[in-house]
Protein backbone atom coordinates (compact mmCIF):
# COMPACT_ATOMS: atom_id res chain seq x y z
CA UNK A 1 0.00 0.00 0.00
CA UNK A 2 3.04 2.27 -0.21
CA UNK A 3 1.65 3.92 -3.37
CA UNK A 4 -1.29 5.14 -1.26
CA UNK A 5 0.97 7.11 1.04
CA UNK A 6 -0.54 10.55 1.62
CA UNK A 7 -3.97 9.32 0.54
CA UNK A 8 -5.65 11.55 3.14
CA UNK A 9 -3.98 14.64 1.63
CA UNK A 10 -5.73 14.17 -1.73
CA UNK A 11 -9.15 15.58 -2.46
CA UNK A 12 -12.06 13.19 -3.05
CA UNK A 13 -11.78 13.24 -6.85
CA UNK A 14 -8.05 12.55 -6.74
CA UNK A 15 -8.60 9.64 -4.38
CA UNK A 16 -11.25 8.20 -6.68
CA UNK A 17 -8.97 8.46 -9.71
CA UNK A 18 -6.19 6.72 -7.80
CA UNK A 19 -8.51 3.89 -6.72
CA UNK A 20 -9.84 3.61 -10.29
CA UNK A 21 -6.34 2.96 -11.63
CA UNK A 22 -5.17 0.71 -8.79
CA UNK A 23 -8.22 -1.59 -8.87
CA UNK A 24 -9.09 -1.27 -12.58
CA UNK A 25 -12.59 0.01 -11.91
CA UNK A 26 -14.89 0.07 -14.93
CA UNK A 27 -16.55 3.24 -16.16
CA UNK A 28 -19.85 2.00 -14.76
CA UNK A 29 -18.32 1.33 -11.34
CA UNK A 30 -16.80 4.83 -11.26
CA UNK A 31 -20.17 6.36 -12.15
CA UNK A 32 -21.80 4.43 -9.29
CA UNK A 33 -19.23 5.84 -6.87
CA UNK A 34 -19.84 9.36 -8.21
CA UNK A 35 -23.61 9.07 -7.76
CA UNK A 36 -23.74 10.32 -4.17
CA UNK A 37 -27.37 11.44 -4.09
CA UNK A 38 -28.43 13.99 -1.49
CA UNK A 39 -25.15 13.77 0.40
CA UNK A 40 -22.69 15.55 -1.87
CA UNK A 41 -19.13 14.32 -2.11
CA UNK A 42 -17.85 17.66 -0.75
CA UNK A 43 -20.08 17.38 2.33
CA UNK A 44 -19.10 13.75 2.90
CA UNK A 45 -15.43 14.73 2.59
CA UNK A 46 -15.88 17.12 5.52
CA UNK A 47 -17.60 14.50 7.67
CA UNK A 48 -14.95 11.72 7.70
CA UNK A 49 -11.50 10.97 6.29
CA UNK A 50 -10.34 9.43 3.00
CA UNK A 51 -13.76 9.79 1.30
CA UNK A 52 -14.19 8.48 -2.27
CA UNK A 53 -18.00 8.23 -2.39
CA UNK A 54 -21.10 7.76 -0.25
CA UNK A 55 -22.92 4.53 0.53
CA UNK A 56 -26.65 4.21 -0.12
CA UNK A 57 -29.27 2.39 1.94
CA UNK A 58 -33.05 2.34 1.53
CA UNK A 59 -34.86 5.21 3.28
CA UNK A 60 -38.38 4.11 4.31
CA UNK A 61 -41.25 5.43 6.42
CA UNK A 62 -43.18 3.35 8.96
CA UNK A 63 -46.77 4.38 9.53
CA UNK A 64 -49.52 3.53 12.06
CA UNK A 65 -47.54 4.77 15.07
CA UNK A 66 -49.46 6.61 17.77
CA UNK A 67 -47.31 7.54 20.76
CA UNK A 68 -48.75 9.36 23.78
CA UNK A 69 -51.75 10.24 21.63
CA UNK A 70 -49.70 11.77 18.80
CA UNK A 71 -49.41 10.30 15.30
CA UNK A 72 -45.91 9.74 13.92
CA UNK A 73 -44.46 8.77 10.56
CA UNK A 74 -41.19 7.07 11.44
CA UNK A 75 -38.13 7.35 9.13
CA UNK A 76 -36.08 4.13 8.97
CA UNK A 77 -32.84 3.45 7.09
CA UNK A 78 -31.69 -0.16 6.72
CA UNK A 79 -31.25 -2.99 4.22
CA UNK A 80 -32.99 -5.91 5.94
CA UNK A 81 -36.33 -6.96 4.39
CA UNK A 82 -39.45 -7.15 6.58
CA UNK A 83 -38.27 -4.83 9.38
CA UNK A 84 -40.27 -1.83 8.18
CA UNK A 85 -43.30 -3.98 7.34
CA UNK A 86 -43.10 -5.64 10.76
CA UNK A 87 -42.98 -2.28 12.54
CA UNK A 88 -46.01 -1.03 10.58
CA UNK A 89 -47.97 -4.20 11.33
CA UNK A 90 -47.18 -4.17 15.04
CA UNK A 91 -48.07 -0.49 15.30
CA UNK A 92 -51.37 -1.05 13.46
CA UNK A 93 -52.29 -3.85 15.86
CA UNK A 94 -51.81 -1.42 18.78
CA UNK A 95 -54.41 1.05 17.50
CA UNK A 96 -56.38 3.04 18.45
CA UNK A 97 -54.62 3.48 21.80
CA UNK A 98 -51.09 3.03 20.49
CA UNK A 99 -48.00 3.31 22.68
CA UNK A 100 -47.24 5.28 25.83
CA UNK A 101 -43.67 6.37 26.51
CA UNK A 102 -41.56 8.54 28.79
CA UNK A 103 -37.88 9.40 29.03
CA UNK A 104 -35.40 10.60 31.64
CA UNK A 105 -33.71 13.96 31.43
CA UNK A 106 -30.77 13.81 28.96
CA UNK A 107 -27.99 13.29 31.51
CA UNK A 108 -24.79 11.63 30.34
CA UNK A 109 -21.80 10.40 32.35
CA UNK A 110 -18.24 11.54 31.61
CA UNK A 111 -15.16 9.88 33.09
CA UNK A 112 -11.62 11.02 33.82
CA UNK A 113 -9.12 8.25 34.55
CA UNK A 114 -6.18 9.18 36.79
CA UNK A 115 -3.34 6.73 37.39
CA UNK A 116 -0.29 6.65 39.65
CA UNK A 117 -1.88 7.85 42.90
CA UNK A 118 -0.41 5.80 45.73
CA UNK A 119 -2.51 7.17 48.58
CA UNK A 120 -5.99 7.10 47.06
CA UNK A 121 -7.71 7.71 50.41
CA UNK A 122 -5.88 11.00 50.85
CA UNK A 123 -6.57 11.85 47.20
CA UNK A 124 -10.28 11.22 47.80
CA UNK A 125 -10.17 13.55 50.80
CA UNK A 126 -8.39 16.26 48.78
CA UNK A 127 -10.90 15.81 45.97
CA UNK A 128 -13.83 16.37 48.32
CA UNK A 129 -12.19 19.48 49.75
CA UNK A 130 -11.62 20.91 46.26
CA UNK A 131 -14.87 19.63 44.74
CA UNK A 132 -16.60 23.03 44.62
CA UNK A 133 -13.55 24.61 43.00
CA UNK A 134 -13.30 21.78 40.44
CA UNK A 135 -16.96 22.26 39.58
CA UNK A 136 -16.47 25.98 39.00
CA UNK A 137 -13.53 25.30 36.67
CA UNK A 138 -15.52 22.65 34.79
CA UNK A 139 -18.44 25.04 34.38
CA UNK A 140 -16.26 27.37 32.32
CA UNK A 141 -16.18 24.64 29.67
CA UNK A 142 -19.95 24.09 29.88
CA UNK A 143 -21.05 27.63 29.06
CA UNK A 144 -22.50 26.71 25.67
CA UNK A 145 -24.72 23.89 26.93
CA UNK A 146 -25.83 26.04 29.90
CA UNK A 147 -27.31 28.52 27.41
CA UNK A 148 -29.81 25.82 26.43
CA UNK A 149 -30.71 24.86 30.00
CA UNK A 150 -28.21 22.04 30.42
CA UNK A 151 -24.94 21.81 32.26
CA UNK A 152 -23.08 19.89 34.97
CA UNK A 153 -25.42 18.27 37.47
CA UNK A 154 -23.09 16.22 39.66
CA UNK A 155 -19.43 15.41 40.31
CA UNK A 156 -18.10 12.37 42.14
CA UNK A 157 -15.00 10.18 42.43
CA UNK A 158 -14.39 6.51 43.12
CA UNK A 159 -11.39 4.19 43.29
CA UNK A 160 -11.18 1.01 41.23
CA UNK A 161 -8.83 -1.95 41.52
CA UNK A 162 -7.42 -2.96 38.13
CA UNK A 163 -4.73 -5.13 36.55
CA UNK A 164 -2.64 -1.94 36.33
CA UNK A 165 -3.12 -0.91 39.92
CA UNK A 166 -5.57 1.53 41.47
CA UNK A 167 -7.56 3.83 39.21
CA UNK A 168 -8.85 7.12 40.56
CA UNK A 169 -12.00 7.74 38.52
CA UNK A 170 -13.66 11.15 38.40
CA UNK A 171 -17.20 11.19 37.02
CA UNK A 172 -19.34 14.10 35.84
CA UNK A 173 -23.09 13.99 35.23
CA UNK A 174 -23.94 16.43 32.45
CA UNK A 175 -27.35 17.43 31.11
CA UNK A 176 -26.68 17.73 27.37
CA UNK A 177 -30.23 18.79 26.36
CA UNK A 178 -31.01 17.93 22.71
CA UNK A 179 -27.49 16.82 21.78
CA UNK A 180 -26.17 13.28 21.97
CA UNK A 181 -23.52 14.85 24.18
CA UNK A 182 -20.18 13.31 23.27
CA UNK A 183 -18.49 16.52 22.10
CA UNK A 184 -19.92 18.56 24.97
CA UNK A 185 -18.79 16.13 27.65
CA UNK A 186 -15.38 15.41 26.16
CA UNK A 187 -14.67 19.15 25.95
CA UNK A 188 -15.51 19.56 29.64
CA UNK A 189 -13.41 16.56 30.67
CA UNK A 190 -10.32 17.55 28.71
CA UNK A 191 -10.61 21.12 29.93
CA UNK A 192 -10.90 20.40 33.65
CA UNK A 193 -8.61 17.35 33.94
CA UNK A 194 -5.29 19.28 34.35
CA UNK A 195 -6.77 21.24 37.26
CA UNK A 196 -7.86 18.06 39.04
CA UNK A 197 -4.37 16.54 39.08
CA UNK A 198 -2.97 19.83 40.36
CA UNK A 199 -5.10 19.22 43.45
CA UNK A 200 -4.67 15.45 43.91
CA UNK A 201 -1.66 14.45 41.79
CA UNK A 202 -1.40 11.47 39.45
CA UNK A 203 -1.30 11.11 35.68
CA UNK A 204 -4.22 11.83 33.38
CA UNK A 205 -5.20 9.00 31.05
CA UNK A 206 -8.67 8.61 29.52
CA UNK A 207 -11.11 11.53 29.37
CA UNK A 208 -14.27 10.29 27.65
CA UNK A 209 -18.02 9.94 28.01
CA UNK A 210 -19.66 6.61 28.82
CA UNK A 211 -22.09 5.10 26.31
CA UNK A 212 -23.80 3.23 29.14
CA UNK A 213 -26.24 6.10 29.70
CA UNK A 214 -28.08 4.67 32.73
CA UNK A 215 -29.28 8.15 33.70
CA UNK A 216 -30.80 8.70 30.25
CA UNK A 217 -33.24 5.80 29.98
CA UNK A 218 -36.45 5.63 27.99
CA UNK A 219 -39.49 3.44 28.56
CA UNK A 220 -42.43 2.45 26.37
CA UNK A 221 -45.52 0.33 26.88
CA UNK A 222 -48.33 -1.03 24.71
CA UNK A 223 -51.28 -3.41 24.92
CA UNK A 224 -51.96 -5.78 22.03
CA UNK A 225 -55.56 -6.95 22.29
CA UNK A 226 -56.25 -10.67 22.39
CA UNK A 227 -59.08 -10.10 19.88
CA UNK A 228 -56.57 -8.82 17.30
CA UNK A 229 -53.62 -11.19 17.70
CA UNK A 230 -55.49 -14.26 18.93
CA UNK A 231 -55.04 -16.24 22.12
CA UNK A 232 -52.39 -18.39 20.43
CA UNK A 233 -50.56 -15.21 19.45
CA UNK A 234 -50.53 -14.03 23.05
CA UNK A 235 -49.28 -17.37 24.32
CA UNK A 236 -46.74 -17.67 21.51
CA UNK A 237 -45.14 -14.31 22.28
CA UNK A 238 -45.04 -15.13 26.00
CA UNK A 239 -43.38 -18.47 25.27
CA UNK A 240 -40.84 -16.83 22.98
CA UNK A 241 -40.09 -14.20 25.62
CA UNK A 242 -39.63 -16.94 28.23
CA UNK A 243 -36.91 -18.52 26.11
CA UNK A 244 -35.08 -15.20 25.72
CA UNK A 245 -35.27 -14.63 29.47
CA UNK A 246 -33.83 -18.10 30.12
CA UNK A 247 -31.18 -18.56 27.42
CA UNK A 248 -28.45 -16.12 26.41
CA UNK A 249 -28.17 -17.54 22.89
CA UNK A 250 -31.80 -16.71 22.17
CA UNK A 251 -31.60 -13.46 24.16
CA UNK A 252 -28.85 -12.15 21.88
CA UNK A 253 -31.11 -12.52 18.83
CA UNK A 254 -34.13 -11.26 20.78
CA UNK A 255 -32.33 -7.99 21.57
CA UNK A 256 -30.94 -7.78 18.04
CA UNK A 257 -34.54 -7.74 16.80
CA UNK A 258 -35.23 -4.75 19.04
CA UNK A 259 -32.21 -2.91 17.66
CA UNK A 260 -33.33 -3.59 14.08
CA UNK A 261 -35.90 -0.85 14.53
CA UNK A 262 -34.00 1.42 16.91
CA UNK A 263 -30.84 1.46 14.77
CA UNK A 264 -32.85 2.13 11.61
CA UNK A 265 -34.35 5.29 13.13
CA UNK A 266 -30.96 6.26 14.56
CA UNK A 267 -29.29 6.03 11.16
CA UNK A 268 -32.12 7.94 9.45
CA UNK A 269 -31.84 10.79 11.94
CA UNK A 270 -28.04 11.02 11.79
CA UNK A 271 -27.41 9.60 15.26
CA UNK A 272 -24.49 7.49 16.48
CA UNK A 273 -26.16 4.08 16.30
CA UNK A 274 -22.96 2.34 17.43
CA UNK A 275 -23.17 4.26 20.72
CA UNK A 276 -26.83 3.29 20.98
CA UNK A 277 -25.96 -0.38 20.38
CA UNK A 278 -23.12 -0.34 22.92
CA UNK A 279 -25.30 1.25 25.58
CA UNK A 280 -28.26 -1.04 24.95
CA UNK A 281 -26.31 -4.28 25.18
CA UNK A 282 -24.27 -3.06 28.16
CA UNK A 283 -27.52 -2.21 29.94
CA UNK A 284 -28.93 -5.63 29.06
CA UNK A 285 -25.80 -7.16 30.64
CA UNK A 286 -26.19 -5.55 34.06
CA UNK A 287 -26.72 -8.44 36.50
CA UNK A 288 -26.58 -10.97 33.66
CA UNK A 289 -27.60 -10.53 30.01
CA UNK A 290 -31.39 -10.19 29.83
CA UNK A 291 -34.07 -9.10 27.31
CA UNK A 292 -34.61 -5.36 26.95
CA UNK A 293 -38.34 -5.98 26.59
CA UNK A 294 -40.86 -7.57 28.93
CA UNK A 295 -44.17 -9.31 28.17
CA UNK A 296 -47.07 -10.38 30.37
CA UNK A 297 -50.84 -10.91 30.25
CA UNK A 298 -53.28 -8.54 31.88
CA UNK A 299 -56.48 -9.71 33.58
CA UNK A 300 -58.36 -9.46 30.27
CA UNK A 301 -55.91 -11.86 28.64
CA UNK A 302 -54.37 -9.18 26.42
CA UNK A 303 -50.62 -9.01 25.80
CA UNK A 304 -48.81 -6.18 27.56
CA UNK A 305 -45.40 -5.32 26.13
CA UNK A 306 -42.86 -2.92 27.57
CA UNK A 307 -39.28 -1.84 27.00
CA UNK A 308 -36.61 0.04 28.96
CA UNK A 309 -33.14 0.96 27.77
CA UNK A 310 -30.73 3.90 27.64
CA UNK A 311 -30.94 5.91 24.41
CA UNK A 312 -28.27 8.63 24.07
CA UNK A 313 -29.58 10.33 20.93
CA UNK A 314 -29.85 13.91 19.75
CA UNK A 315 -31.68 16.23 17.40
CA UNK A 316 -28.79 18.66 17.00
CA UNK A 317 -25.03 18.40 16.45
CA UNK A 318 -22.72 16.06 14.55
CA UNK A 319 -23.98 14.44 11.35
CA UNK A 320 -27.52 15.59 12.18
CA UNK A 321 -26.60 19.13 11.15
CA UNK A 322 -24.48 18.03 8.20
CA UNK A 323 -26.44 15.36 6.35
CA UNK A 324 -29.44 16.87 4.53
CA UNK A 325 -31.32 13.56 4.66
CA UNK A 326 -31.09 13.52 8.46
CA UNK A 327 -32.65 16.97 8.61
CA UNK A 328 -35.48 15.81 6.35
CA UNK A 329 -35.98 12.67 8.45
CA UNK A 330 -36.33 14.72 11.64
CA UNK A 331 -38.71 17.11 9.89
CA UNK A 332 -40.93 14.20 8.82
CA UNK A 333 -40.76 12.64 12.29
CA UNK A 334 -41.73 15.95 13.85
CA UNK A 335 -40.05 15.51 17.22
CA UNK A 336 -39.35 18.61 19.29
CA UNK A 337 -36.59 17.25 21.51
CA UNK A 338 -34.05 14.47 21.94
CA UNK A 339 -36.29 12.94 24.61
CA UNK A 340 -39.20 12.75 22.17
CA UNK A 341 -36.92 11.16 19.56
CA UNK A 342 -35.79 8.56 22.13
CA UNK A 343 -39.42 7.76 22.97
CA UNK A 344 -40.26 7.20 19.30
CA UNK A 345 -37.21 4.95 18.87
CA UNK A 346 -38.11 2.86 21.92
CA UNK A 347 -41.63 2.30 20.56
CA UNK A 348 -40.23 1.17 17.20
CA UNK A 349 -37.88 -1.25 18.96
CA UNK A 350 -40.75 -2.70 20.99
CA UNK A 351 -42.91 -2.98 17.85
CA UNK A 352 -40.23 -4.83 15.91
CA UNK A 353 -39.55 -7.21 18.80
CA UNK A 354 -43.23 -8.04 19.19
CA UNK A 355 -43.67 -8.60 15.44
CA UNK A 356 -40.69 -10.95 15.35
CA UNK A 357 -41.88 -12.96 18.37
CA UNK A 358 -45.40 -13.22 16.94
CA UNK A 359 -44.12 -14.49 13.59
CA UNK A 360 -41.53 -16.82 15.09
CA UNK A 361 -43.98 -18.43 17.49
CA UNK A 362 -46.81 -18.89 14.99
CA UNK A 363 -46.29 -18.88 11.20
CA UNK A 364 -42.48 -18.75 11.25
CA UNK A 365 -40.22 -15.84 10.31
CA UNK A 366 -39.32 -16.94 6.79
CA UNK A 367 -42.79 -16.68 5.27
CA UNK A 368 -42.94 -12.89 5.38
CA UNK A 369 -39.20 -12.31 5.31
CA UNK A 370 -38.54 -14.31 2.17
CA UNK A 371 -41.56 -12.86 0.40
CA UNK A 372 -40.05 -9.41 0.80
CA UNK A 373 -36.54 -10.70 0.11
CA UNK A 374 -37.75 -12.17 -3.21
CA UNK A 375 -37.39 -8.78 -4.90
CA UNK A 376 -33.69 -8.75 -4.03
CA UNK A 377 -33.32 -12.24 -5.48
CA UNK A 378 -35.13 -11.18 -8.67
CA UNK A 379 -32.69 -8.31 -9.14
CA UNK A 380 -29.72 -10.62 -8.46
CA UNK A 381 -31.08 -12.95 -11.15
CA UNK A 382 -30.90 -10.10 -13.65
CA UNK A 383 -34.43 -8.63 -13.64
CA UNK A 384 -33.94 -5.02 -14.69
CA UNK A 385 -37.40 -3.48 -15.12
CA UNK A 386 -40.22 -3.08 -12.59
CA UNK A 387 -42.34 -5.49 -14.66
CA UNK A 388 -39.65 -8.18 -14.67
CA UNK A 389 -38.95 -7.78 -10.95
CA UNK A 390 -42.65 -8.02 -10.05
CA UNK A 391 -43.23 -11.02 -12.32
CA UNK A 392 -40.26 -12.99 -11.00
CA UNK A 393 -41.10 -12.05 -7.39
CA UNK A 394 -44.66 -13.31 -7.82
CA UNK A 395 -43.55 -16.68 -9.22
CA UNK A 396 -40.97 -17.15 -6.45
CA UNK A 397 -43.63 -16.50 -3.83
CA UNK A 398 -46.20 -18.78 -5.41
CA UNK A 399 -43.71 -21.65 -5.59
CA UNK A 400 -42.07 -20.84 -2.22
CA UNK A 401 -38.77 -21.32 -3.99
CA UNK A 402 -36.38 -18.44 -3.40
CA UNK A 403 -33.21 -19.90 -4.87
CA UNK A 404 -31.17 -17.82 -7.31
CA UNK A 405 -31.17 -20.61 -9.92
CA UNK A 406 -34.97 -20.79 -9.90
CA UNK A 407 -35.15 -16.99 -10.16
CA UNK A 408 -32.90 -17.06 -13.25
CA UNK A 409 -35.02 -19.78 -14.84
CA UNK A 410 -38.17 -17.80 -14.09
CA UNK A 411 -36.69 -14.64 -15.59
CA UNK A 412 -35.89 -16.50 -18.82
CA UNK A 413 -39.51 -17.65 -19.03
CA UNK A 414 -40.79 -14.15 -18.32
CA UNK A 415 -38.64 -12.69 -21.09
CA UNK A 416 -39.54 -15.53 -23.43
CA UNK A 417 -43.25 -14.86 -23.00
CA UNK A 418 -42.98 -11.29 -24.25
Amino acid sequence: MTNLSGFYKLNAEERLNLIKKKYSLSKEEVEILKNTGALSISTADRMIENVVSTFHLPFALANNFVINGKEYLIPMVLEEPSVVAAACKAAKLSLPAGFTSDADEPVMIGQIQIMGIKDTENAKKMFEEKKAEILQIAKTYAVQIEKFGGGIKALNARVLESIRGKIFLVEFDVDVRDAMGANTINTILEGVAPSIIQFIGGTIRLRILSNLAVKRKVRAKVIWKKELIGEDGVEGVLDGYALAASDIFRCSTHNKGIMNGIDAVGIATGNDWRAVEAGAHSYASLNGYKPLTHYEKNKEGDLVGSIELPLPVGTIGGAINTNPLSKIALKILGVKSARELAMAMACVGLANNFAALLALSTTGIQKGHMKLHAKNIAVLAGASTPEEIDSVTEVLGENKNFSLDFAKQTLEKVRGSK
